[in-house]
This record gives C-alpha cells, structure tokens and sequence, in this order.
C-alpha cells in the first residue's frame, strides 16, 4: 500500500522471512548455550587456571570445546518445542488471551460475515473465536491451512457497526491470504521463547552467579567475575538479536491488511471508522507483549516508537484516504 509491489511478491517475501526466522532460532540458541557454558565454568570451576587469572582463554576454548557436546540435546529439546508449538500454538495462544472457538449457532451475524468474505475469494473457512473482556482488537492466527483462525474481542462486537465488523474481518482475514499470520506465529513462539530464555537466565542464574564470584573482587575469583560478566555480555546480545528479529517484521504489513480489506469490502470509510474505535480501548489485559505483536492494533511504541510493532493510527488512516478512496472524518467513541 506504501510501495507499489506485487501481492504475489510480497507473499514470497513473507515466505523467506519466515524461514529465516527459523534458521535464526538455532543460532541463538548456540549462543546462549556457549554464554551458559561459560558462567556454569566460572561459578564450578573457580579452582581452574582460566578463573585464577593463568590464562583466561582456557575458558571460552573450554566452552567452545562442550559446545558440541551440549548442543545436540538442546537441538532435539528446540525439535520438540518446535513439534508442540506446531501442534499446540493455537492452544497457547487460547490460554494466553483468554479466546474460545465459537460456532455459527453461538455467533450467528459474524460467522456469517466471514463465511460470507471467504465466499468471495474462495478462500476456506478459518475457524471463528472470542475473547470475552470489553477492549476492542483482533487477531489472525494459524501456520497452514486448516490451523487458521480469526479472533475478536466481545466489546469489538458490541461496540463496531456491521460493516466496520466486516472490515476487521477482512483485515485479519488478509494476513491469512498474505502469510502474514504464519510470520506473526513463528516470531511470537520460536524467536519469542529465545527472549524468555534470556531473561530467565539473567534474572535467576546471572543473580546467583555474580553473587558467588563476587569473591573476585577480593582476590579469590581471578578471571571468573571477568568471564561471568562475558557470559552476561553474551546473553544481552542473544537477547538483543531476538528483539531486533522481531521487530523487524515490517510494520507494512499492516498498511497491506489494510488494503487488503478495503479491497474485499470495497468499503475504505468501515476500515477507517474501526481503526478509529479499536485505537480507543485496545488493550486486553492478559496478553504479553509477543502475542500483542499479532493483534490488528497495539498503542505501545516502546523507547521513542522504537519498538512500535504497529504504525501509528493516524498514518494508517491517512493511507486509506490518499490510497484507498476513503474519508477521514471525526473519531466515533
């Protein structure tokens, strides 16, 4: 919508962002498994020449040479999250939001409305769910046909007009026809828990680690405070890399769902009129910042928009006036 590019080529782009997302995932795991290594030799080896201030290159050519022998068991543990997440993210994603599926006897006017989307486009049917709390947002989700879904909130349904309802539906129904959605999942589950992994390292390990060599200052620890703060070093980096991979997802995936859903609905001022609604009350509660990531609008924007995961709403508005035909008028409540 910003850039004259092709739908088909944008797709494709989205294809090898996602498996570079994947071929990232490994690689930052190595290195917070070389990061580990190398405090766990710190804080257990203080008696070693590396921590006594003999030769501290003995400890990264330590933690270079049980790299591999660690590494395997780490790789069939990534296997198996990765075999759960594939299986089981819709769950997780559920249990993180507080959604449930819905049937059309449960939710007659909006399964009608997307059925009625799909229709048009011929796309299958992705399945229909709810989260229950008054803010206003939306979210696809899936990794392959047959694992698609839409989500919305109760006090979207309560709050939007029909056709503005039928606009968030071909919002997040164009991030499925995109590929978007399968980015989003890939980001918020395999790059999402390399940052949990950080953090769980820096705050508990790191505690107890900087705590036991702090003899180091007094001429007890030689190189090992040296080496656990290398190793601290290390994970900040790891963690630093799986913010940046996250981030930038670019935001104009957004600007396309936009245009995406003035292009099945043919209706710019619905579109307009719901972002409008939504940017008043989106925040649920519940959801951590990754599964944020997924929903049609998150107003945090993090150190001086930095880390905004979606453009601003005026912009996008101002997108579907200058592209899409559409009118901006006053903000409905």
């Amino acid at each position: 919508m910003m850039k004259a590019v092709g739908l088909r080529t944008y797709i494709w782009n989205n294809n090898l962002k996602s498996i570079l997302l994947l071929a990232g995932f490994p690689l930052l795991l190595c290195l917070l498994l070389y990061a580990g290594i190398l405090i766990f030799g710190a804080v257990a080896g203080g008696s070693e020449p590396a921590y006594k201030g003999q030769a501290v290159g003995l400890a990264f050519g330590e933690a270079a040479r049980q790299l591999p022998v660690v590494l395997p068991f780490a790789l069939i543990g990534a296997g198996l999250w990765f075999i759960v997440a594939w299986f089981g993210h819709q769950a997780m994603i559920d249990s993180m939001t507080g959604a449930r599926k819905v049937s059309r006897t449960e939710e007659a006017e909006l399964y009608n409305l997307l059925e009625n989307l799909c229709i048009s486009r011929g796309i299958t049917m992705p399945d229909l769910r709810v989260i229950e709390t008054g803010a206003r947002n939306a979210y696809a989700s899936g990794l392959k046909q047959g694992q698609y879904s839409i989500t919305v909130t109760r006090g979207l349904m309560e709050t939007l007009e029909r056709d503005e309802i039928e606009a968030v539906l071909a919002h997040e129904l164009s991030h499925i026809r995109h590929n978007d959605v399968r980015l989003l999942v890939i980001s918020v589950i395999f790059v999402g828990i390399i940052s949990v992994v950080a953090e769980i390292m820096a705050r508990g390990l790191l505690h107890g680690s900087l705590n036991r060599v702090g003899g180091a200052r007094r001429g007890k620890g030689g190189n090992a405070i040296v080496i656990v703060l290398i190793g601290v070093a290390i994970v900040a980096v790891a963690y630093a890399l799986a913010v940046v991979i996250r981030f930038a997802l670019s935001r104009r995936r957004e600007f396309m769902a936009d245009a995406g859903a003035v292009e099945l609905t043919k209706n710019p001022d619905a579109m307009i009129r719901a972002l409008q609604k939504i940017s008043a009350d989106p925040k649920i509660e519940k959801a951590p910042r990754e599964v944020r990531e997924m929903f049609l609008y998150d107003h945090e924007t993090g150190f001086a928009g930095l880390f905004a995961t979606h453009p601003p709403i005026d912009k996008r508005i101002a997108a579907l006036v200058e592209y899409g035909g559409g009118r901006a008028g006053e903000a409905p409540v």
